[in-house]
């Protein structure tokens, strides 16, 4: 029997959405004010889904201290309160909040094992949110 988890993590960080790839101009038609020079912040809520069997011995899909161990670790200390325009991860990825839902996603697959990473989720304002599976 295959059953899913999900949990909710918050963070907040600034980002300056910009690329050496196009032209200043190019850049504020793109991404309008999200390119100001000075950046500019959210409060992310982060949805991590795993799914896998459920343990027979404890019920559960997944350990939840070791999950939130893994997301603390790898994703809350590194981009929490973090300029993410400086983390060498975007270096050649502009800070989008589909980037950084992609990369989220990255960075998890492999240590939230044995669950299977199924989706990420990333809500950037109330009213937008962005989806990643890996797909």
């Amino acid at each position: 029997m295959r059953a899913y988890f999900g949990r909710r993590y918050s963070l907040s960080a600034s980002h300056r959405l910009h690329t050496e790839a196009l032209s200043a101009d190019q850049n504020r038609e793109a991404y309008g004010k999200c390119n100001n020079p000075h950046g500019h912040g959210h409060n992310y809520t982060i949805e991590v889904l795993v799914g896998g069997p459920i343990d027979p011995a404890t019920g559960f899909v997944t350990d939840l201290a070791r999950l939130d161990s893994v997301i603390q670790a790898r994703v809350l200390d590194r981009f929490d309160h973090a300029n993410l325009n400086l983390d060498p991860i975007f270096a050649n990825r502009v800070p989008t909040t589909e980037n950084l839902c992609r990369t989220v996603f990255e960075i998890l697959e492999g240590p939230v094992a044995p669950a299977e990473l199924v989706q990420v989720r990333v809500e950037e304002t109330e009213n937008n949110f962005f989806e990643y599976s890996g797909r």
